[in-house]
């Protein structure tokens, strides 16, 4: 007959091989899981040397106008630090708009874009914007803001110019909740 405490080390011992194991399968994952990406094609890491947009309309060049606007006596400063660029379409294009709160109190505020003419809008892709969520700022803090865009290659041939134009209007109570 076993004593207990045989019994006791007998399955301390299967359950530490167990453990052991376990951890060990979870070290051959990696290189498994690796080779099996390599051989579908999936999760393929590039260097960025490696990658060429083809999308982009090399022959064709697009100026966007970049305006800004305050609502509701919005005691802010806001503009964009260039007031134009000329792009490609397809080419992935990142400008920055600064704002500032000028006053002694936190404020919070939602920038909404428009475009000109309203057709680019379908045709006019952010990545990164300020405009997905509200923005609160502390007295006589200030922040850049970067706008990643794309323009999509099938903007129609007689669009030469597009105007984006963000107006930021205070969010009531937001700043109050926020703080």
């Amino acid at each position: 007959m076993v004593s207990i405490p045989q019994l006791n080390l007998h399955t301390m011992r299967k359950l530490l091989i167990v453990s052991v194991a376990m951890f060990g399968f979870g070290f051959a994952l990696v290189p498994f899981y690796k080779k099996i990406c390599e051989v579908t094609g999936v999760n393929r890491l590039f260097k960025p040397d490696d990658i060429a947009n083809t999308q982009i309309e090399s022959a064709r060049t697009v100026t966007i106008e970049f305006d800004s606007n305050l609502r509701s006596a919005l005691p802010w400063t806001f503009k964009p630090l260039q007031t134009n660029v000329q792009i490609h379409p397809g080419e992935l294009t990142t400008i920055i708009y600064e704002i500032r709160n000028n006053s002694d109190r936190a404020i919070t505020g939602q920038a909404i874009p428009s475009y000109g003419p309203q057709l680019a809008q379908q045709y006019f892709k952010k990545i990164d914007c300020f405009c997905f969520t509200q923005q609160t700022l502390q007295p006589g803090e200030s922040r850049r803001m970067p706008v990643v865009f794309v323009i999509e290659s099938g903007l129609p041939a007689e669009v030469n110019t597009i105007t984006l134009s963000y107006s930021f209007f205070e969010v009531e109570g937001a700043a109050r909740k926020a703080g």
